[in-house]
């Protein structure tokens, strides 16, 4: 054979060798082309920008709440605020000097605290005179006065009324102790008997029936800060009384 004849027989058609042992590798698709690696590539940076989305919603979701919170907190904090008595009762705890007062009662003198050093004093805080309530207790403590005078104590009304509303007031029911007024519930205030109360399940600002027994050296014994039952309050005074 001649040297041409080998050197045709040692290629085949395809260009490849087939004398020899060893293979040529094949060509790997290029991702450029658009083969299944690229395609693969670009599914995954799909599924990636899809959970970089789907992190920062949850994170924003997340967030909003927290925001939400921190407002009604403050709405909470706000309204909880509306809700807390006001600052009128600062000045009226038990074992402190009672305020000092001079209030026109019914008859056109007037009254204050000073003219009763070295008694006991209790003074009762009503919304009206002659309403249902009212009456009820302010006659309790007309039948129980001679009692309370026994234990060194002196009685008075205070309400916002005026002193002719009074005076009609004390000769309907024959009350024996002074009703003083305080038209601008100055005297209410400093002792805590005027501010938020609950009137037929609603919220108003009004008087409110209180009680406070004061000592003899000026200094607050007791405070009934809300008097619960009108017509029953008057013989709870007279039992702390006796037991004091």
């Amino acid at each position: 054979m001649s040297k041409k004849t080998r050197k045709k027989s040692s290629k085949s058609p395809a260009g490849k060798t087939t004398g020899g042992s060893s293979r040529a590798k094949p060509e790997r698709p290029s991702s450029k082309a658009g083969g299944p690696r690229a395609n693969k590539t670009s599914k995954n940076d799909k599924i990636g920008q899809a959970r970089k989305s789907a992190s920062k919603g949850s994170h924003e979701a997340a967030s909003k709440p927290l925001k939400s919170a921190g407002r009604a907190k403050i709405a909470s904090s706000s309204s909880g605020k509306a809700l807390r008595p006001k600052a009128a009762t600062a000045g009226i705890a038990e074992g402190a000097k009672a305020p000092q007062f001079r209030l026109p009662r019914d008859g056109g003198s007037t009254v204050a605290l000073a003219d009763f050093a070295g008694s006991k004093l209790v003074v009762f805080f009503y919304p009206r005179a002659d309403t249902p309530g009212c009456t009820k207790e302010a006659c309790g403590f007309r039948d129980a006065w001679k009692e309370i005078g026994k234990l060194n104590t002196v009685v008075l009304g205070v309400s916002a009324d005026s002193g002719a509303s009074h005076e009609k007031f004390t000769a309907k029911y024959k009350l024996p102790f002074p009703l003083l007024s305080d038209p601008d519930r100055k005297v209410m205030k400093q002792y805590g008997a005027f501010g938020e109360k609950m009137m037929y399940g609603k919220k108003v600002t009004g008087v409110i029936r209180s009680t406070v027994w004061i000592g003899p050296d000026g200094t607050v014994k007791k405070h009934w800060a809300r008097v619960p039952k009108a017509d029953e309050h008057p013989t709870k005074v007279l039992e702390a009384l006796r037991a004091g």
